[in-house]
């Protein structure tokens, strides 16, 4: 057994075996740091590192990467911080912003209360009025719990075909809707950014949505090459349907997507996601995650006609001087009317603006 060392957190010091640290930028200390994520059930793909630098060279946020090492130096455990700070929206630290999955993964109690205990002191020495940690599992901690969200997963089979034979009649009537229309579905990298963007920057303003600068995607695509790809649906020369695709392990996620409204009566939405189902199934992912959702919400109820069934989320939150828990969301009353001024913006205005409101929503 290694002997144990004390470690001040606060004012507290606790005798561990365990040693909380900021990770930093040696390509040893990254590859350590990878290294668990990829052998940590309860990792997301969001984990590693290269998210690190997606977001402080997309957004210029400060990251504060947390990891707890056994005495011969194995990380044990791991939590990536992000700080968003201005005079509208106030500072906090989101493990992950922007992204459905994140927060404090650790291969003990031990471990998780030391990362805990230090996430705290970050916060405060930030002047952070919360910490938000987005955990896929319920887990044993005395922060407040925020159970509003659900991921939708659907098992994959190991073909198509397969797949198509469980849906209801009315669902691949519409897919096939779209193809008569003589739309084209593909899927590609970085040379389909544009088209995304040009459905997706649409779509977010027609939601009342500020929508992420493009740089933001591309970086995506620069540091994840193998992990990130483009679904475009074309209609002649125009896209009209979009998602953006991350895969981790067994599952391909859709964290982003968007159809032009101009051409719902075609049903683009329904021919993309049966590409992207159909690409998972030839790529050997064996989950299709159709990302977060409001319960009995509209996109809630557009996934479960896939076959999706709800995985409850957990996030996880610290607040300052014991607040309330923070509604930097749609579904806020007090945004409305921003939303429909918004919805009334050119798209050009709407892009030009967007980016630098959307960067400090998490």
């Amino acid at each position: 057994m290694p002997p144990c060392v004390k470690v001040g957190i606060g004012s507290v010091a606790i005798m561990s075996a365990l040693v909380p640290s900021m990770l930093g930028r040696t390509d040893a200390e990254v590859l350590a740091w990878d290294t668990y994520v990829v052998r940590s059930p309860m990792s997301a793909g969001y984990h590693l590192a290269g998210w690190r630098r997606v977001i402080e060279e997309a957004f210029g946020h400060p990251t504060y990467y947390v990891a707890v090492k056994g005495q011969d130096g194995t990380v044990q455990g791991m939590v990536p911080l992000v700080l968003l700070a201005s005079r509208g929206f106030g500072r906090f630290l989101v493990s992950l912003p922007f992204v459905n999955y994140g927060g404090l993964i650790a291969d003990s109690q031990e471990g998780r209360s030391l990362l805990e205990a230090f996430t705290i002191d970050q916060a405060k020495a930030l002047n952070a009025d919360h910490v938000e940690l987005r955990h896929q599992e319920a887990t044993n901690t005395s922060w407040v719990s925020s159970e509003r969200k659900v991921s939708m997963r659907l098992p994959l089979p190991t073909s198509y075909e397969q797949l198509v034979k469980e849906f209801p009649s009315k669902l691949r009537s519409q897919v096939r809707r779209a193809q008569k229309e003589g739309m084209l579905a593909r899927v590609g990298g970085r040379e389909c950014l544009d088209e995304f963007y040009a459905v997706f920057s649409r779509c977010m303003r027609d939601l009342g949505t500020p929508v992420y600068a493009k740089g933001f995607f591309a970086k995506i695509l620069e540091i994840f090459p193998k992990e990130a790809r483009i679904c475009v649906v074309s209609h002649g020369k125009t896209p009209v349907a979009a998602g953006f695709l991350y895969g981790f392990r067994s599952a391909l996620e859709i964290p982003w997507a968007a159809s032009d409204k101009r051409f719902n009566k075609l049903a683009p939405n329904m021919l993309l996601y049966g590409t992207v189902l159909d690409y998972a199934c030839q790529q050997g992912f064996q989950v299709f995650d159709f990302g977060r959702s409001t319960p009995d919400s509209g996109t809630y109820r557009f996934k479960e006609q896939w076959g999706a069934q709800p995985k409850q989320l957990h996030w996880y939150y610290w607040m300052k001087d014991g607040r309330q828990l923070p509604q930097l969301n749609p579904e806020n009353p007090k945004y409305a009317l921003a939303i429909h001024l918004w919805q009334k913006l050119p798209v050009a205005v709407a892009n030009l603006l967007g980016p630098h409101i959307v960067k400090h929503l998490p």
